[in-house]
């Protein structure tokens, strides 16, 4: 019996975010250039995609680009911006065959303009896609996004448009990127670190959290698997106690 066979399909996360991590150092433990690591880290994200919609999982969030990001050297940023347009437009008739809808998260107008029109083409030619929504996480920073909620509820406080005893988490998130997508229900960070990176921690709240020691390069089907048999085993309470859930 494989371990597909044993995951409970009536109890997967309905929202799954991953930190695809150790792309660069994949590729430095083998004398290779990042770049080489960055384009096998693809492969990881298709493969990732493929397994979330044979599962059913409705929404996957992967951080692909952080804010941060934008400090490393222009030669790596360059490299990472054409491989996302190469991935967009390759990925593209996967996207419609499977019912897939293309959803990007953060500050996209510091992206390139060819990277913002080729993402924000597939964005508009996938929008009526119901079966998954795929949120890439690009040129994001979760503390800009709650500072950007914050100045955007503000004016509208300051406006008269929502009052102070108003505000609530229903407030917040429809002022996040996020709106439309439910909370996280599991995180997955590869490569062995155990950091959140600045990724979702609003939306992260109550997820459970998995920590692979697997390079994004490297991660396939079975370490997925394995994470969401950690998923399974978990009781998430919400506060309560045991008896209370049950």
């Amino acid at each position: 019996m494989s371990i597909l066979d044993t995951l409970n399909k009536n109890n997967l996360p309905k929202h799954l975010a991953i930190i695809m991590d150790g792309n660069g150092r994949w590729a430095k433990k083998q004398g290779l250039l990042r770049s080489i690591g960055h384009e096998n880290g693809t492969k990881s994200v298709k493969i990732t995609i493929e397994n979330c919609i044979k599962l059913g999982i409705e929404n996957l969030t992967l951080y692909a680009f952080s804010t941060e990001n934008w400090n490393r050297p222009k030669l790596e940023v360059e490299t990472l911006m054409k491989l996302l347009i190469k991935s967009l437009q390759k990925e593209f008739s996967t996207f419609q065959e499977n019912n897939i809808k293309l959803n990007a998260i953060g500050n996209i107008e510091l992206m390139p303009k060819s990277a913002q029109k080729v993402l924000l083409d597939v964005i508009e030619k996938t929008k009526n896609n119901t079966r998954m929504t795929l949120t890439l996480a690009l040129s994001y920073g979760s503390r800009e996004e709650i500072v950007n909620a914050v100045k955007k509820i503000s004016d509208k406080v300051k406006n008269n448009i929502i009052s102070i005893d108003a505000i609530d988490d229903s407030i917040i998130n429809e002022h996040l990127y996020t709106q439309n997508l439910p909370d996280v229900d599991l995180l997955i960070r590869t490569s062995g670190e155990h950091r959140i990176s600045n990724f979702l921690l609003w939306q992260i709240a109550y997820a459970e959290l998995f920590f692979s020691e697997v390079m994004w390069p490297d991660f396939r089907e079975e370490h997925l698997y394995e994470a969401l048999m950690s998923y399974q085993k978990r009781e998430r309470r919400f506060g309560k106690t045991s008896e209370q859930i049950k």
